[in-house]
């Protein structure tokens, strides 16, 4: 099989998703700012990392609110809108799913009822104050939240760490718990001045999670594929503080890490392969 063959035809249909997302924005006013890889590939790639197979964008809570309403009110048959009031074994960040096709990670191969569809993720960008010491507890609030979510897709710990931190998450009223920490991560978005953005709901660690607010203020549209995609002015500072010389390709062993997909097909539905 070839490889890059293989993943072309997911970022094929991942990039139809995120047009579908920019065009809507677009319309109705709506901000968002590619990140991560995705905003790596644009500077570097002028599109997709070509062994990436996944497109992530940031939104802030208010930003994201609207862009919610405004996706529902449109009703569109061909994606839905996934996220932690939608899913009960989906808790981290929202993504916007294609029907009709199948995107399988091996951590939800044995979630029967969750949509596994190709998507884009949307993730949610937060503030926080300068205070070190609330910076630090939204910190572990956000990996509380993770560590939860990946436990209850039975994902299996790497260290002896891991397997006694989610062993103890049995002990513990982890839906109480869960009801706080995002009253907590979502406290700080009224914030106007002397704070930070911060995104801390994935592996990432303290520093490469929390953001000056330059980052993100205002937008420019960039170049990614055979369309230009809203981006930070900011974008390669932000690069920069993220993977530091950011044109510099990884070693060949470290580009197979990128790919996120066990299984994907995109003709078929995943409930062709996923059965209840």
């Amino acid at each position: 099989m070839d490889k890059v063959n293989e993943v072309r035809k997911v970022q094929t249909k991942i990039l139809d998703i995120m047009k579908y997302i920019d065009k809507l924005c677009r319309t109705y006013h709506i901000k968002y700012y590619i990140m991560g890889g995705t905003a790596l590939g644009a500077i570097r790639h002028k599109g997709f990392i070509p062994w990436d197979d996944d497109l992530d964008i940031f939104m802030t809570p208010n930003q994201y609110k609207r862009f919610k309403k405004v996706f529902q009110y449109l009703n569109s048959e061909k994606y839905v809108i996934q996220e932690w009031k939608t899913d009960l074994n989906y808790l981290e960040y929202a993504k916007v799913r294609m029907n009709g096709t199948t995107f399988i990670e091996e951590a939800f191969e044995q979630c029967a009822d969750l949509h596994q569809g190709i998507y884009v993720d949307i993730m949610i960008l937060h503030k926080v104050p300068e205070s070190h010491f609330i910076q630090k507890l939204v910190y572990f609030e956000s990996k509380f939240v993770t560590l939860y979510a990946l436990s209850v897709r039975n994902w299996k710990a790497k260290t002896l760490e891991q397997k006694i931190m989610v062993k103890s998450l049995k002990f513990l009223p982890c839906k109480f718990i869960l009801r706080l920490c995002y009253r907590r991560i979502y406290q700080y978005d009224y914030l106007k001045n002397n704070f930070k953005y911060c995104y801390w709901i994935t592996p990432a660690k303290f520093e490469n999670g929390l953001f000056e607010k330059e980052f993100f203020q205002g937008t420019i549209d960039v170049p990614f594929e055979d369309t230009v995609l809203m981006a930070s002015p900011n974008i390669k500072r932000y690069l920069r503080y993220r993977y530091g010389d950011y044109m510099k390709l990884p070693p060949v062993e470290e580009r197979k890490t990128a790919v996120h997909a066990k299984f994907f097909d995109v003709d078929k539905d995943y409930r062709e392969y996923i059965k209840p």
